[in-house]
């Protein structure tokens, strides 16, 4: 199984999830690559069966313009038969727009006809020990369905 993670991140927080949930898919067999948003292209997704987004929320939901490039990018791709997770921290000072940046892309996976694999993963600022609990789960789940 081939898995696409791209992740944003600003403070090394969502790159630190990237790299955790990496390591996670490949001692699960997966064949991982893991991508900058800055260095990929939502097409990129195209040659994968799980298709990952870890991404911040910058103050009151407002995507940042490397952010809002890859969604309009995404936009434009049939991702049907693929399979999806949206993983990301926020600050939850934000109140109602808490990882906001996050259930976009979620709601625009399935839009693009990718199954949600798992539910998102919000954490709040630096992954913690009970975030990494969080990701590993999530990472398990997606093994057990793709290759239980």
């Amino acid at each position: 199984m081939k898995a696409t993670i791209v992740y944003a991140s600003m403070t090394g927080n969502n790159e630190d999830m990237a790299e955790i949930l990496e390591e996670d898919l490949q001692d699960y067999g997966f064949d991982v690559e893991n991508n900058d948003v800055s260095f990929a292209d939502a097409s990129d997704y195209l040659n994968s069966d799980l298709c990952i987004f870890v991404t911040y929320t910058y103050g009151e939901g407002k995507m940042t313009d490397e952010i809002a490039d890859f969604y309009d990018q995404l936009k434009d791709l049939d991702l049907s038969g693929k399979y999806f997770a949206v993983m990301g921290s926020g600050d939850k000072t934000y109140g109602e727009h808490f990882c906001e940046n996050v259930f976009d892309f979620e709601k625009l996976f399935k839009e693009c006809g990718a199954e949600e694999i798992t539910k998102p993963v919000t954490i709040e600022n630096a992954p913690e020990d009970e975030d990494l609990d969080l990701i590993d789960q999530a990472a398990e789940e997606m093994n057990d369905k793709l290759n239980g």
